[in-house]
């Protein structure tokens, strides 16, 4: 009985063995292969919503965030700036933001001041026409390669298209549409989420 009895619990013990082996590359593979499935970290941060804290942004102050590989701008207005917006109605291509709204401006932003908040401003800093990123040029006055009456907004350094404090181009410039505001909304009284709205991820 010993003896038949001894090769049984050996062959058992390496049946178990070799099982054990083999199982732990499959479960090896599994895991990376699962891992494969889940987004990356870099991918996360390329297309993932983007939260911004705004307590310390000072009024006629803007900050820039990444988001999808793009600068967002965000401006928070002085009451001068807002008031500059009703001068320059008539100078602009598109002062109700009509032209591509679904794509260039979400509904919440279809205003004269193409935000949320009256006093913040969230737009993607790239120019509409050849994709050059505008520069600030908050100051009103006469300067090099604006106009005398110059309220106050963006240029673009690479083909003179200019935009006002709410990012609509002015007219007869090269950019054919305002900046993009991007889909967002408010997670707090000081914090900005940018890429989702009540409507989802953008």
């Amino acid at each position: 009985m010993n003896d038949t009895t001894q090769p049984d619990r050996g062959r058992r013990a390496l049946l178990i063995a070799t099982g054990a082996a083999a199982g732990i590359p499959a479960l090896g593979g599994a895991g990376a292969m699962i891992s494969t499935l889940q987004p990356s970290e870099r991918a996360k941060a390329a297309g993932a919503p983007v939260e911004v804290d705004i307590a310390d942004l000072a009024p006629g102050q803007m900050k820039t965030v990444e988001w999808r590989g793009k600068p967002v701008w965000i401006l928070r207005r002085t009451p001068d700036m807002l008031a500059s917006l009703n001068s320059t109605v008539a100078q602009l291509a598109d002062p109700g933001s009509t032209r591509n709204p679904d794509e260039m401006t979400p509904a919440y932003a279809r205003n004269a001041h193409r935000s949320i908040k009256p006093e913040i401003l969230v737009a993607i800093g790239i120019c509409t026409h050849l994709g050059c990123s505008p520069t600030e040029k908050f100051s009103p006055g006469a300067q090099p390669s604006l106009p005398n009456d110059w309220a106050g907004g963006f240029l673009c350094p690479c083909h003179g298209s200019t935009f006002d404090l709410a990012g609509r181009v002015f007219k007869n410039k090269p950019a054919p549409d305002n900046l993009p505001v991007p889909r967002h909304m408010y997670a707090s009284e000081t914090k900005i989420v940018i890429g989702k709205d009540e409507l989802g991820e953008a």
